[in-house]
């Protein structure tokens, strides 16, 4: 496998125009005249596995959803988890994002600290003293703003601004099924009083999730379940102003409700994430086809059992992920799709091996490479240092995964 970038990194220029690019200390990158990876080399030339990201697919579906946004006057803030880079985060500012919505602290920190962004809004509640100073130095540089959903976390988060007299905003986290954080729609007025005496924090709005929306098995069900987290946040709202609180920011977001999110007017931000690559579960979601999906995976096939109808892969969990829907809701049947093959099924994984049933697909070699879309794109990207962005094939640059968890 192509070697991950660690924390202390030396430099190469000639990769990709006098760019200085990160490499593994003391080891080569596989492909390529010299062992490195070298613009203009084919991707079929590559070592296996590597994480690929289809350069075309990706501008494209970064420009759609934010001209989306844009004719339906909503900002969008993405959900930078799935991506977890600066490069691809300053691609979806050139198209419109006018904040971003970070899943860790490390996503914050490379935003603010090396990107320069100046809007931020955290998607968990943090509740540790020493993440929270890592906010608060945040907060010297830029808005950050954080989701609450109780009181003890709204308390810990006074304090911390208190002792260095700094205000911030946050957002109310409303509960729209999924049960993993959020206030019920109906106490989002009762909770917000209960939080006026921490005079360190400033109520901003509110903000949702559709996670349900990964239960889904169909299109119309999609529909129904975003549907359904819209009208949750509708009734917060209606509870907050019979407070008289002035809310600036209605928030919500996920990559299959985005369609509808950004038609429903009391909405003012939206923030899908996985609209960047896409993956096998958005496909049969309905979100896209699988001609949008940009990020792939390249594998070899090392073995071919005929006698089982199976393949055997150079990939396995460390490389893929054991999701078969969101927040551990089954949905797809196998762990991704094979683009060359789309009637093999993916069907086992062990640490460094896949297992392919390839029944409908007889015609597959052993040593032939090829290119697989993940069920969950996020958590491929999380396991590596760096993507391999090509165009039709042809390798064209690397971009590094600054804010990776674990490195």
């Amino acid at each position: 496998m192509i070697p991950c970038l660690p924390k202390k990194r030396k430099y190469q220029t000639n990769l990709v125009k006098g760019k200085r690019i990160p490499v593994s200390t003391g080891k080569k990158f596989c492909g390529g005249k010299d062992g490195k990876i070298e613009p203009g080399l084919p991707i079929s030339e590559l070592a296996t596995p590597a994480i690929l990201v289809d350069l075309d697919m990706l501008e494209k579906n970064i420009q759609e959803a934010g001209d989306i946004a844009r004719k339906n006057k909503k900002e969008i803030w993405p959900m930078v988890k799935t991506h977890k880079s600066l490069e691809i985060a300053k691609m979806q500012s050139k198209a419109g994002a006018s904040g971003y919505l970070c899943g860790t602290i490390d996503e914050a920190e490379m935003l603010i600290d090396k990107g320069g962004f100046k809007q931020i809004m955290l998607a968990y509640p943090v509740a540790d003293k020493q993440n929270l100073k890592r906010c608060i130095n945040l907060i010297k540089k830029a808005e950050l703003i954080f989701r609450v959903d109780s009181e003890e976390t709204a308390s810990l988060m006074n304090e911390a601004c208190k002792q260095v007299g700094k205000t911030t905003g946050y957002v109310i986290k409303i509960d729209a099924g999924l049960h993993r954080f959020g206030v019920e729609p109906k106490n989002a007025g009762k909770f917000a009083r209960s939080l006026q005496r921490y005079k360190n924090l400033r109520l901003l709005g509110i903000a949702t999730h559709s996670g349900l929306v990964y239960s889904a098995q169909n299109s119309k069900e999609v529909k129904k379940i975003a549907l359904q987290g819209l009208e949750c946040l509708h009734i917060a709202y209606k509870d907050l102003r019979r407070f008289d609180y002035d809310l600036k920011m209605i928030t919500v977001g996920s990559t299959p409700s985005f369609q509808y999110d950004i038609k429903d007017d009391l909405v003012t931000h939206v923030h899908p994430g996985n609209y960047v690559y896409y993956d096998a579960m958005q496909v049969f979601l309905g979100t896209v086809s699988l001609e949008r999906c940009a990020l792939t995976v390249l594998v070899t096939v090392t073995s071919r059992h005929k006698e089982q109808d199976s393949a055997s892969l150079n990939a396995g969990v460390k490389i893929f992920s054991r999701d078969t829907g969101g927040h551990e809701i089954k949905v797809v049947k196998g762990y991704g799709v094979v683009k060359e093959y789309p009637k093999a099924i993916f069907k086992g994984l062990s640490e460094e091996v896949g297992l392919l049933d390839v029944k409908g697909e007889p015609g597959m070699k052993v040593g032939e490479k090829i290119q697989i879309i993940p069920n969950h794109s996020c958590v491929v990207n999380n396991n590596t240092s760096y993507l391999i962005g090509h165009r039709g094939g042809v390798v064209e640059r690397l971009i590094p995964v600054d804010a990776r968890v674990g490195i």
